[in-house]
């Protein structure tokens, strides 16, 4: 079909975030992998293309009375957006999970050594996250904001010391796979956030908050590789065919 050959994952979820519970569900990435066809996608996960494209229409028909229509609003607005709304979670949910995770690791490590892993790995996550964020704070979101602004007022920028806005970019997607990837082994190491049958409260409420976690990264994810900043590309691309 034409449609399969032309949409990526990733322009799907654009259009309707409700895509993405499909993708999901069938185990296919739209957020650090969205750049793919559903042909390409499908292939590898072993799922009928057809199905999932009807699956997707169905959703794409019915209309959404709380879905926000992220595609259609200004970057600098959803800049802001994915800052006091994604950045903020990750900054007041992280210190709660590395304590949850530690005394899971103390009390029930010897008996469940993959908690000592998912420990691990969610510090590296919590370290790289919280880099990552602030090199969008302070480099890559100002200079987006600051490309808005010129194109409203009809003014000059200057050139960032980056070069072009596609390095840091890059070096942000870069960073967003290396994190999809390590919540990829977070889920394969608790069972797809199912606690064992021993689990105390405190695991249930950790593997639930790690699962939520992941679902809020995941469209954090999809917000900046799929929106925000092919975007952000263009608006410079436009910049730099007035000059």
């Amino acid at each position: 079909m034409e449609t399969l050959e032309k949409i990526t994952i990733g322009e799907y979820v654009a259009k309707d975030f409700r895509t993405a519970a499909l993708f999901s569900k069938y185990g296919i990435d739209f957020c650090c992998n969205g750049n793919r066809s559903i042909e390409e996608a499908c292939q590898k996960k072993a799922v009928n293309p057809d199905d999932l494209l009807k699956e997707i229409e169905a959703v794409l028909s019915q209309k959404s009375d709380s879905g926000i229509d992220f595609n259609s609003w200004p970057i600098d607005l959803l800049a802001d957006y994915i800052e006091k709304t994604h950045h903020r979670y990750v900054s007041e949910k992280t210190p709660t999970l590395l304590q949850f995770l530690d005394k899971l690791s103390r009390v029930h490590g010897a008996n469940h050594p993959e908690l000592l892993e998912i420990n691990d790995l969610f510090k590296g996550c919590a370290g790289e996250l919280a880099q990552h964020m602030k090199k969008e704070e302070l480099i890559l979101f100002p200079f987006i904001k600051k490309m808005v602004h010129a194109s409203i007022s009809d003014a000059l920028i200057e050139q960032p010391h980056f070069g072009t806005v596609e390095n840091p970019i890059a070096m942000m997607m870069h960073e967003h796979d290396a994190e999809g990837e390590r919540f990829r082994k977070i889920a394969e190491l608790s069972n797809n956030y199912t606690p064992p049958a021993d689990g105390c409260n405190t695991y249930k409420v950790t593997f639930a908050m790690l699962q939520e976690f992941e679902q809020d990264l995941h469209k954090h994810i999809h917000l900046e590789n799929n929106i925000l900043f092919p975007k952000a590309t263009k608006l410079e691309k436009d910049f730099s065919a007035q000059l």
